[in-house]
Order: C-alpha cells, then structure tokens, then sequence
C-alpha cells in the first residue's frame, strides 16, 4: 500500500471532491450545465469538485501551483512543484448516467510527473502512485499486462466527437488496429483508460487532442506499473502535442508503429 505523506494528501482531496459528485451523479436529470464549444459540456459539479480539490490541496502544499481544466494556471510560490488537476474527467459520460468518470490530480515536480492520482467515485476504484514506489490499486500493486502477441490484446482510444479533431485519420488508425487485435473499446474518461493499461485490463492505449490534465495522472500510473508512456511520434512531447501512446513493452511498440503506418497511408 502506498502511503506516503504526499499520496494522503492527494488520496483525501479527491475523496472529499467526490461526496459532492455522487450526489450530483445522484440526480444528474436536475443539473444546471451550460455549453462552452461543441460537446464539450461544464456542469455545476465540475466547479464544485475542483473548488475542493483547489481549496484542500492549496491548504495542504500552500506554495505549490496549479493548472486546472476550468480555473486554468494558478501560478505557486514554488516554481517547481504544480498540481494538475481534471475534477471530472468524463463529464460526457457524468452527464449521460454513465459510471464511467474520475477525479485525476497529477503533480508535475521540476517539469516531471512525479505522482498521480485517479479515483472512480462510484466504483471506489483509487488509482495511486509515487515515482519510484509503483502504482497500485486500493492497496494492490499493479503491473502492466504481460501480454504479447498484439491478436491477443485489447486497446482503448478516444473518439474524437462533432467539432474536435481529425476524424479520417482516426477512422484509419482504428481500422489499422481493428484489423490486428482483439478488439478496441471508448470508454470515455482518458485518466481512467490509462490507469487501466497500467492495472493490465487494456495492453494499450491512444489518443490525440488532450490536455495535460487528462494525461497528468494516468501517466505516471502506467510508467510505475511498468510500461511505458511517449507521444504517439515515440517522443517526449506529450504535452505539447497534446497525443498520447501507452502500453506493456510489446505493445506500446506495435502500437505505435501501426498508429504510423495508418497515418503515412492517409497522407
């Protein structure tokens, strides 16, 4: 169990963001949601969670900064140490009745991902880990899946949806996987589909268009469970590009020389 001073305090602030997201999940027909772009919707539970999770981490770590889906960047006393914060990853599905969303807190530490955090409210599932202590799950140690014939593994993706990216070079990267694997699923709530490569339930995962605080948390789970996490070029510039590739270490590699081999075919 992974217990250090700096998961408690990331464990008890999610814990406490999510007693107001079940009760809001509770009655999800009666919430005030307004738009801000094409099918990309805010809900009031959206700003109280990440009040919370603001308001406990700052009192916690007060010299840290931040850099929230909704708030944007707080800037800290200390430069070195920033939260980065999705309060629900998933919204889509929060808003539809789909138990299928998250809190995630990453801590970016000298430009790094040194811990994160993922927590599902409705299954009670917390997804934790410490750079150099592993990942684990409600206690449990979690490793990569050991699969390696790449027919045999199951992927997760996201879908980009009406107004948001690049839909004939998705539709080419998921039929160059279709035709390989065992099968592909959307679940949609990218935190949660990282912490599940790094739980062995998915060999690998994919996505384009993100931002940092849908990839912060998940990340360092997937690298401490022992796979491996780059760009979907095989670089470092995950952030910056806003794309992701993560998986064991046979499929992380097929995984993204056939993601290549899907887009060179739709240039």
């Amino acid at each position: 169990m992974l217990r250090t001073p700096l998961i408690n305090v990331m464990t008890a602030a999610a814990q406490k963001a999510a007693r107001g997201l079940i009760r809001d999940f509770g009655e999800v027909e009666h919430l005030q949601v307004s738009k801000k772009g094409p099918a990309d919707f805010v809900s009031t539970a959206d700003r109280k969670a990440e009040k919370v999770l603001f308001e406990e981490l700052q009192r916690a770590r007060p010299k840290y900064g931040f850099l929230m889906e909704e708030r944007g960047a707080v800037e800290g006393v200390d430069t070195s140490n920033r939260w980065i914060i999705d309060p629900l990853d998933g919204t889509t599905n929060f808003l539809h009745g789909i138990p299928q969303f998250a809190i995630s807190i990453g801590l970016e530490r000298d430009g790094q991902i040194f811990a994160g955090v993922v927590y599902n409210p409705i299954t009670d599932e917390m997804f934790v880990a410490e750079k150099g202590q592993g990942a684990f799950l409600n206690g449990r140690r979690l490793r990569v899946s050991a699969r390696r014939d790449i027919a045999e593994s199951l992927f997760a993706t996201g879908i980009p949806f009406v107004g948001r990216g690049n839909h004939d070079l998705f539709l080419g990267q998921l039929r160059a996987i279709m035709a390989v694997s065992a099968g592909v699923r959307r679940n949609g709530a990218a935190s949660l589909d990282l912490a599940w490569v790094a739980a062995g339930r998915f060999e690998g995962f994919w996505e384009q268009n993100l931002q940092p605080w849908d990839m912060a948390a998940g990340m360092i789970l997937v690298s401490e469970a022992g796979g491996f996490v780059t760009d979907l070029a095989g670089g470092r510039n995950i952030f910056q590009r806003g794309d992701i590739a993560a998986g064991n270490d046979a499929m992380h590699p097929a995984m993204v020389k056939t993601l290549a081999g899907a887009k060179a075919a739709a240039s």
